[in-house]
Order: structure tokens, then sequence, then C-alpha cells
């Protein structure tokens, strides 16, 4: 349903199209998959162990009981008095910069919308998350049944299930996830030409030409930036942290964007309000 929506940082809209149409099909399994699958009994056990007021059992496969093209498949199920009572999610992310305090509803969307779409299958009213972090932490966060998201999913969902049926393949994106498909699509190479239009051309062009602009103006900031650092680890602007210098095995250092650097617009604003 994230890529559905548009937020998922894995699949794109137009690549879930292609794998449920049958034109793509799925890829290997990541590292980072795999590690989610190895760590997910210790971090269900984790949370056992701080809940004994459950039972804590693994999920299956649910379809809802009138809508057939709505399935849910929670890693664990939460009983209480002999009845399911809540749901359980169990993640790892290695780039955890995206989820908020523990104990609250600030978890990136693409789970929010996961576990949303799951209490819609499954008629519970709350769903909870738990998850390791990229310095080895437990955290637990708690999301609520809200009947209002779950109509905007659904409406969703029929708009692509539409698509599908009447062949209606979705506008290409800038994701990497979306060209890549496009690779896997046309895996073989014909000895022929085809003729593109003016503003098919323009557009090929010009987008490669932004490129070489773009890479010349990061090398230039990342010059300015390096210069203003000197030997110092990091660089920040009103206390947020927007760059540092990292090195590899005693290397050279090199200047990069921290990871929680704000955006570009953010730096507007707050010109703006100066």
């Amino acid at each position: 349903m994230a890529a559905v929506l548009g937020r998922s940082p894995w699949v794109s809209l137009y690549r879930l199209w292609m794998l449920k149409a049958g034109r793509a099909h799925d890829s290997e399994t990541t590292d980072a998959q795999a590690r989610g699958h190895y760590l997910e009994p210790a971090i269900a056990h984790w949370f056992a162990d701080r809940h004994p007021e459950y039972d804590v059992i693994e999920g299956g496969t649910y379809t809802h009981a009138e809508r057939d093209y709505q399935l849910a498949n929670p890693d664990r199920l939460l009983i209480q008095n002999g009845q399911v009572a809540e749901l359980l999610e169990v993640k790892s992310d290695a780039m955890d910069e995206h989820w908020g305090p523990e104990n609250t509803d600030s978890v990136p969307l693409y789970y929010r919308t996961q576990v949303m779409w799951y209490l819609d299958v499954l008629g519970l009213k709350r769903a909870r998350i738990a998850m390791i972090g990229a310095r080895l932490e437990f955290r637990e966060y708690v999301v609520d049944y809200d009947p209002a998201d779950a109509q905007i999913l659904r409406s969703h969902a029929e708009k692509f299930l539409d698509s599908l049926l009447f062949g209606e393949v979705p506008d290409k994106d800038t994701t990497d996830v979306t060209y890549q498909t496009l690779r896997e699509l046309n895996p073989n190479i014909e000895d022929r030409e085809i003729e593109v239009s003016l503003s098919q051309a323009a557009a090929f062009t010009k987008a490669r030409e932004d490129l070489a602009d773009a890479k010349g103006a990061w090398n230039l900031a990342r010059s300015e930036m390096a210069d203003l650092m000197g030997n110092a680890k990091s660089a920040a602007f009103l206390g947020q942290r927007i760059a540092v210098r990292k090195s590899k095995q005693g290397g050279t250092p090199w200047v990069e964007a921290d990871r929680k650097c704000p955006p570009h617009t953010d730096f507007i604003a707050e010109e703006f309000a100066a």
C-alpha cells in the first residue's frame, strides 16, 4: 500500500504495477531484508518479555471478510483473554532517523500505511511496532486505527486495481527502482534504431546537462565546505548538523552531508524569518 501511495522507499508505483501485471519479477532478497528476517524472532521475544499481559503468536495471511482484494500478513498477533486484541509488527532499521520518540505513533509513513491496512483487514483497533535501530537499541511504538485513513487507503487500492484491469500503466517517476524496472523489461539489445520526438530528445539532453551541472555544483559545495571545516569533524547551522568529514581506515577524509541534514527549503525559510 505504501507503494500504491508513492511512499515506499523500496518499490515505486510503476514497479508495483509491473509486478502485479506479471511483466516484472520480484528481486532477490537484499541484505537489509535478510537482516530483518534473522532479527525478527529476537525483537518479538524482547517485546513479549516487556508485555507479559499478551500471548504473542505468529501471524498468517488473512483476507477481509467482504473485500477479497484486501490482505494482511502481520508478523505477530497479540492474544489477551483468549481473543486477538492487537497486532504486532517487527522492524529493524539501520537508518532510523525517521522514527520519533518511543511509545508514540511517530513512525515512518510507509510503516504506518502498512499497519493501518492490516488493522482495517483484521478489524482491530491498535497495532504495536517493535523495532531495533541503528545502534541496536529496542524501541516500541503504537498506532491506533483511523477509519478516515483506512478509507483513503481502500480508495487508492481500488483505483490501482482498476488500472490493472484496464491496462492503464502509471506514469514513470524519478526513482532508481522505476529505471531499474524498465531495464529489466527490455533485457535484450536488437540492432535497430527508433526515432524520437523533439520534446523527447530535448528532455533527455536537458536532463543530462542538468546532471552535469548538479555534479559540478556539488563538487564546488563540498570544496567550499572542506575549506571551511579544516580539520573539524562536523559543521552545523543553528545547532543542526549539516556536514561531516569521514575517512576510511585512516585515509584521506572526505565531506558528505550529515544523514539528518535538513532540506534546502528549510534554510530558505530560515533566511526569510531572519
